[in-house]
């Protein structure tokens, strides 16, 4: 029968967990169909199609029976048992399970009987049961989430037992497990004040950590969980809760959770938008791929954290001390930027593109508070700056004992680059490149080789790197400051590099709790972004009356990191450059000697008149005291004039 023919419909909800629709008889007269939630549906239900198709009395004893001897083993079965139900009203005479009405007066006007008088002493007609095989795939999954330290909980409108069948399925509850299958009323009974019917966290943070399956819930429901194990303190750390949906009434708890999953297949368009991530496959296993790939972006940036820290730290601390100790930097302005590139843009590609692996599901998840730089890490770092300071300034003072080269301390600036610095820089450079091998293991792992020649590009770029250091020792001469090393100089700075590898077992057998969570950076929870960051107005705080907002306070300092970091990389630019400059400077001052000589017989006008135009407009604007942009200047004197 098309739809166009419906006389009425009442569509399906969480509340009524049914649905009906109401249809014209061929024979005259309207037809009531129901289909829904089993012992719900039941329970509008005042006849029974019995055998032969007899009209009897549906009686509450009869019904249950009928649950206990049907209903109940289809869903222990994991089956979704479905009532369908119908009731007739008719224009003639009636039967027991009809209703009649007078023709001479219309139609039945549903409307004004209201919902709950129509669908009412029902004929129940049969209950079906519907099976929703789990995938395949599902039970190993859960099976990863749990190993990965990831609670999986069901929340689902089926009945209690077939929510329970289907979750021993899946492996969210075994057998003997001592955890809380409960439905819907249950669970508010529990968490609710008796007297006020008002949620309680001390009651929901009694029920929350044993619930696995909450059964025959309302969208109400599963927003009150999400939202009593995110306030909840019981746990060191507050918990992160994904919540997947895929219904309109799911939106408040994909709003509310962490991380909302969407249905995309499935899903309604509310239910995406409120959402973080979309499923496209409508598959569990798509979580756990996400959960993997966003452990290995976070390992990522940690992984080229330690690799830049170390060598910011002992870049900045061999310039310092070179520049006190021997007025001059062992490593200059063009090795410099060349060890930014390595360290800043070739690292991070190398680090940053190596693909996740099972092993990141194997231990638990970094907690809201977890710090960027553990105390692994950072005993990584301290032990191999260590490492590379010692032999810097090993290379520095005794560099010209140790490899028999000529003392390159105290060179003059136009002095030919020397063997001895260009050790420094070619050993410094060895271990940092040896050093990226170390960096890509964070949580103490000895095998730092393991999985080197799965990431094609970062050994790649490895290789392209340790020939560009040969290329740029070789060949850089004056624009690198480099000279030719011979064989026995290049075995000793490899050596220093691989050093690196080997020291990192004896950084890595050092116990990590001597440093404890002092060496820890980064170990304060996210600050909530503010709705009036783009407004006007900015929310008072009852602790911060003689200070600044917090989060205008973490943007300026941002701000001047980035200044700050912008002008040290032009100071660097210019530093590199100024040498070769110098030396051009000459050459161009004469040949601009000679044009200006020719110039002035050649120009009619006297340049005795350009200078007193450029002097006048100099003075205009040193009596004015402001620039055309209408900025207050500074007069400046022109020493060339």
């Amino acid at each position: 029968m098309p739809d166009t023919r419906f006389k009425k419909v009442y569509t399906f909800n969480s509340a009524r967990k049914s649905m009906s629709t109401i249809i014209p008889l061929d024979s005259g007269g309207f037809r009531v169909y129901t289909k829904g939630a089993s012992e719900i549906v039941m329970k509008k239900c005042s006849f029974l199609v019995g055998e032969g198709g007899k009209i009897e009395a549906f009686t509450a004893p009869h019904q249950d029976r009928l649950v206990s001897t049907v209903i109940e083993p289809m869903a222990k079965d994991g089956l979704r048992t479905i009532s369908i139900a119908y009731r007739d009203f008719v224009p003639g005479k009636a039967d027991k399970n009809q209703v009649h009405y007078d023709p001479s007066t219309g139609e039945p006007n549903f409307e004004t009987m209201g919902e709950d008088n129509v669908i009412a002493n029902m004929t129940c007609f049969c209950v079906v049961g519907i099976e929703d095989p789990v995938r395949d795939e599902v039970p190993a999954a859960i099976v990863q989430c749990q190993r990965a330290g990831i609670t999986v909980r069901m929340v689902t409108g089926d009945n209690i037992n077939t929510a329970r069948a289907i979750a021993t399925k899946c492996g969210i509850i075994k057998p003997g497990d001592n955890y809380l299958v409960l439905e819907g009323k249950e669970f508010n009974k529990r968490v609710r004040d008796p007297h006020t019917n008002e949620i309680r966290q001390d009651l929901l943070d009694k029920i929350w950590p044993r619930l696995r399956v909450l059964a025959r819930s309302q969208p109400i429901d599963k927003y009150t969980l999400v939202k009593g194990i995110i306030d909840s303190n019981i746990s060191a750390g507050r918990e992160v809760v994904a919540v997947t949906g895929d219904g309109t009434n799911d939106a408040p708890a994909l709003k509310k959770a962490d991380v909302g999953f969407a249905m995309g297949i499935a899903g309604t368009d509310v239910a995406k938008e409120a959402s973080d991530i979309i499923l496209t496959d409508d598959n569990f296993t798509s979580i756990v791929k996400a959960v993997m790939w966003g452990r290995n972006v976070y390992d990522s940036i940690a992984k080229f954290l330690q690799f830049q820290l170390t060598v910011n730290v002992v870049a900045v601390i061999v310039a310092f001390i070179g520049a006190c100790a021997i007025k001059d930097s062992p490593l200059k302005a063009v090795q410099m930027l060349w060890v930014n590139l390595i360290m800043d843009t070739l690292a991070s590609l190398a680090l940053a593109t190596e693909l996740p692996t099972p092993d990141l599901l194997l231990r638990k998840p970094y907690g809201r508070t977890s710090p960027l730089i553990s105390a692994t890490m950072a005993k990584n770092i301290l032990g191999q700056g260590l490492y590379q300071l010692v032999v810097v300034f090993g290379i520095m003072f005794y560099g010209e004992v140790l490899f028999d080269i000529d003392n390159g301390r105290g060179a003059g600036l136009r002095d030919p680059p020397s063997v001895h610095f260009t050790m420094i820089f070619n050993a410094f450079v060895m271990m940092t490149l040896f050093n990226e091998i170390n960096a890509r293991k964070i949580h103490g792992q000895r095998n730092v080789f393991l999985g080197f020649f799965s990431n094609p590009i970062y050994y790649v770029i490895w290789i392209a790197t340790f020939v560009s250091q040969i290329v740029i020792i070789e060949f850089g001469g004056l624009i690198f400051s480099t000279t030719k090393l011979n064989v026995e100089q290049w075995s000793w700075c490899i050596l220093f590099g691989v050093g690196v590898l080997l020291w990192q077992q004896v950084v890595t057998t050092f116990p990590t709790s001597f440093f404890g969570r002092k060496m820890e950076v980064g170990t304060n929870p996210p600050e909530p972004l503010s709705p009036n960051l783009d407004g006007d107005s900015v929310p008072s705080y009852p602790h911060h009356h003689n200070h600044q907002h917090p989060i205008v306070n973490r943007s300026g300092q941002i701000l001047w990191i980035r200044g700050l970091t912008r002008l040290q990389t032009q100071l660097r630019v210019i530093r590199a450059f100024k040498s070769t400059l110098e030396d051009m400077e000459e050459k161009r001052s004469c040949h601009s000697m000679h044009s200006v000589r020719s110039t002035r017989s050649y120009l009619t006008r006297p340049t005795s008149d350009i200078s007193y135009i450029d002097d006048d407009e100099k003075w205009k604007a040193k009596n004015s005291g402001v620039s055309s942009n209408g900025h207050y200047t500074r007069a400046q004197h022109d020493s060339s004039s």
